[in-house]
């Protein structure tokens, strides 16, 4: 795939600052010019965003019904209450049940965790869990990462007398469950100041709120940052504000001390040795936590975060690990088949959506499908199973295009759907598909701006070969973590050609390995293209071309800067 660039010069007064801004730091101008593009104007605001600080969360008290949560929780402990730690199965619910579970477990001895089974209970409360809660003796469920629109589930808890305390992140209906508290920084009605915290993250602040009432030193708190990174990397939230200080210390935690659990998949991943960063989290530990829910039960992923025995957790690891393999045969597998229908319905490409259902598909994997979808035809994406009479459906978008908004137009026709901009999950009657196939593409095409059905690169800076030193490759890690809102910085260099030695790699042959000089300084760079090998043939006929790139740690060279590039332009194009 081609993709358009699309880069915005700095103005005059923009450069004016950054220099200003580049002389106070001691860095080069161009990465000044990434700070301003991030708001960043003032050296003090730089230095806390490269140095970010626990002492800047946010007081957890500013988020609605904090204090209801801590003080239910606080007479649970004081009267011996049975507590049930409840969560979702993917990867932001089982870290949000592990650190609120291995946090209280602490201080509390009679409490335990639940995670639903996907195939047999679906997402969210289900009566099968609140059952299970009464027949366990539990008078108080915590749940993270989903619960904001149970609203029969937990009115049905209530009638057993079973409290609820809701830690979500979700978007809520008009109405909300009733529950002794819901911390939601989404609510309507809740001014806490940042609004994209994860589930885990919402369950974090509840901990952290819990401890200053209790007198609970932060300390005891610090070594459960490491869930925290592996959430939000893994969830997608925007790595800015509270988010960048979160995954920030939870990155210095997993590479550091991490958990006995943690530890044991970055074992059975092959990272032992390597720095993890959040594209590790999202490229490998990430998905195999995430197996247990899609293949089997969610709960054996919690087993291994909370375990404390190493030998038990490279087991757990492992079979998780083959999980993962699973996994991966099956969503190839769907995949194809759902490339083929692409393929075949030739009204597809005139649509600016895709919904796609097929009643044999595995309903743990549609997710996955649809993401990968949205990335290769680049349009908003729904991937639909059956399961009896009620479909099952999984949505994903592409930049800036409100994929909740498009679900909840058709709500009409929905018997339970939930997430936020750019992932949904929806359940509907299987009968129901082929309309709400008509409505949702409608509502798509009368909606999404046609920016945003192109494939487009957002340029940060143009560089020569000759600014890409070892000080601008150690300074530009200080904008680490990256993710949403605060992206690698992509950069583009022209007139570039093969320095002779370039050649294709991999398995079958599908990237291309390049040594290149830029017609300004004849320095050589090292550089990988994954997936382009089709452009083999025109770089090896040493004409130039341009590139766009990231600049990544060279492993076999010390950690030299090597370029990632992620698109080539040649004269054809």
């Amino acid at each position: 795939m081609h993709f358009k660039w699309k880069y915005t010069p700095t103005s005059e007064a923009e450069e004016g600052m950054a220099q200003t801004l580049a002389a106070k730091l001691n860095i080069a101008p161009v990465l000044a010019r990434l700070l301003l593009r991030r708001g960043i104007t003032t050296e003090s605001a730089a230095k806390r965003f490269f140095r970010p600080q626990l002492t800047d969360l946010i007081n957890p008290f500013l988020m609605k019904d904090m204090d209801l949560a801590v003080d239910r929780l606080n007479d649970a402990i004081g009267r011996k209450e049975r507590i049930l730690v409840y969560g979702d199965y993917d990867v932001d619910g089982c870290t949000a049940v592990a650190l609120v579970y291995k946090f209280l477990k602490q201080f509390y001895s009679n409490i335990d965790y639940y995670i639903p089974d996907r195939y047999d209970e679906g997402y969210g409360v289900s009566r099968k869990g609140v059952n299970y809660a009464k027949e366990t003796g539990v008078s108080l469920i915590i749940i993270l990462d989903c619960g904001i629109k149970a609203v029969d589930e937990i009115a049905y808890a209530k009638e057993q007398g079973i409290d609820f305390i809701i830690c979500d992140h979700h978007v809520p209906d008009e109405k909300l469950p009733p529950a002794v508290a819901i911390l939601n920084p989404k609510r309507v009605d809740d001014s806490y100041p940042f609004k994209h915290l994860c589930g885990c993250g919402v369950g974090f602040k509840f901990m952290q709120g819990f401890a200053r009432n209790n007198g609970i030193p932060f300390s005891q708190l610090q070594p459960l940052l490491d869930l925290c990174a592996i959430s939000i990397a893994a969830d997608l939230v925007p790595v800015e504000n509270e988010n960048r200080i979160l995954a920030y210390h939870g990155l210095r935690q997993l590479n550091q001390s991490p958990s006995i659990g943690l530890k044991a998949i970055i074992e059975v991943c092959g990272l032992s040795e390597r720095q993890i960063t959040m594209s590790e989290i999202i490229f490998k530990i990430g998905p195999r936590i995430n197996a247990s829910g899609r293949m089997e039960n969610g709960k054996e992923s919690v087993d291994l975060l909370v375990e404390r025995d190493y030998n038990a957790a490279i087991r757990i690891s492992e079979h998780i690990n083959e999980y993962n393999e699973q996994r991966k045969d099956i969503d190839k597998q769907m995949t194809e088949e759902a490339n083929n229908i692409v393929a075949r319905l030739e009204s597809q490409r005139h649509q600016t959506s895709i919904v796609l259902y097929d009643e044999n598909w595995k309903k743990g994997i549609v997710g996955i499908v649809a993401s990968r979808l949205t990335e290769l035809y680049f349009r908003p994406t729904v991937v639909i199973t059956r399961d009896g009479d009620v479909a099952t459906g999984s949505a994903r978008s592409v930049a800036g295009f409100d994929v909740y908004a498009a679900i909840k137009s058709c709500r009409d026709l929905l018997l339970n759907f939930g997430g936020h901009t750019y992932a949904c999950g929806l359940t509907l009657k299987w009968d129901d598909v082929k309309e709400f196939q008509r409505r949702f593409q409608k509502y798509v095409e009368s909606h999404i701006m046609p920016e945003q059905t192109e494939p487009i690169l957002e340029i940060d800076a143009s560089l020569e070969f000759r600014d890409i030193t070892k000080k601008l490759h150690s300074d530009l890690k200080k904008f680490a973590p990256f993710g949403p809102k605060n992206p690698k910085p992509l950069f583009v260099t022209k007139d570039v050609y093969d320095f002779g030695t370039s050649k294709v790699v991999g398995r079958q042959q599908e990237h291309i390995k390049l040594e290149l000089v830029d017609s300004k300084s004849n320095n050589v760079m090292n550089g990988i293209a994954f997936g382009q090998s089709g452009a083999a043939r025109y770089i090896k006929s040493r004409r130039s071309f341009d590139i766009a790139y990231t600049i990544e740690d060279n492993v076999y060279r010390h950690g030299a800067p090597q370029l990632q590039i992620e698109d080539i332009h040649t004269v054809n194009d």
